[in-house]
């Protein structure tokens, strides 16, 4: 059962806020409370020890607070800053969350480009009553940078410690 809230919602809850920054331009807060909430209640049982899961937080705290203050600016949205805090957490604090945060910055910027291209593109006229596509073609709508995270989550997400747990459990290793 632990295996399998592990293999299940950390994934969904990418897919959810990548689909939802896309559609509506916003990323709900539960999905930030799911994503922190379902860590502290596993990692405990995954054998981690509290000095590790205190690291792990530590990391997502020092996320929000880069966040925070970067949405208290203007350079990026409320929801974007959530969700990367609450990412950082299942990464911890060290080499994961680095990958993470680069693999973040690196699809943010191409998706950044690919939009921007997009909507100076004579196809934008056609799919902005596309409900996937039509915040890609609006020329006053922001950049879904969930979209982004969300990606660069799933890229980094087999090398966590709770999903290395997850598939040791499984495969018996």
């Amino acid at each position: 059962m632990l295996e399998a809230a592990i293999l299940v919602i950390f994934p969904f809850c990418m897919l959810f806020a990548a689909i939802s920054d896309m559609v509506s331009m916003t990323i709900a807060n539960r999905v930030s409370v799911i994503l922190v909430a379902t860590f502290v209640a596993v990692a405990p049982f995954t054998g981690m020890g509290w000095e590790t899961i205190g690291l792990h937080l530590a990391g997502g705290a020092a996320v929000l607070a880069v966040t925070f203050a970067m949405f208290a600016f203007g350079g990026m949205g409320g929801g974007d800053a959530k969700l990367l805090a609450a990412t950082s957490v299942w990464m911890g604090f060290g080499i994961l969350l680095l990958e993470y945060l680069v693999f973040g910055a690196v699809l943010g910027g191409l998706l950044t480009l690919v939009i921007l291209k997009f909507r100076n593109s004579p196809v934008s006229t056609l799919a902005g009553r596309n409900i996937f596509l039509r915040h890609f073609a609006d020329h006053k709508a922001g950049i879904p940078y969930g979209v982004a995270l969300g990606v660069a989550g799933l890229l980094v997400y087999p090398d966590t410690p709770l999903m290395q747990w997850a598939m040791a459990r499984l495969t018996g290793l």
